[in-house]
């Protein structure tokens, strides 16, 4: 596997680590309710994330394709956790904005 197949899977997983803990985070937040795009959003992102990255080990004809979309959720979520001030959503963020470009790359 290549270098370029090998560094979007890891921005996959990390991403979607990221989106799990902001995902649990948020639901521990004292106004949940305005919570509710954010931890959507984070939920969806990590499940795109681990398939993007086993769509990868598993050489999916349509992996392109994947990685396109992955990268379309990961911007999502990247928006919706920058509204947020908590530390969780910044860091989700950052992780979501580094895979999205990563996946643009691969699918280029």
């Amino acid at each position: 596997m290549n270098a370029v197949y090998e560094e979007c899977i890891q921005a996959c997983l990390e991403c979607m680590e990221a989106c799990n803990h902001c995902f649990d985070a948020c639901l521990q937040e004292t106004d949940v309710h305005m919570m509710t795009e954010c931890i959507r959003l984070d939920r969806e992102c990590a499940d795109i994330c681990a398939f993007t990255a086993k769509a990868i080990q598993a050489n999916s004809p349509f992996a392109e394709d994947i990685c396109n979309l992955c990268a379309e959720v990961c911007e999502a979520c990247s928006n919706e956790c920058r509204k947020h001030n908590h530390d969780h959503c910044q860091k989700c963020a950052e992780a979501c904005l580094k895979c999205a470009e990563i996946c643009r790359n691969m699918s280029a």
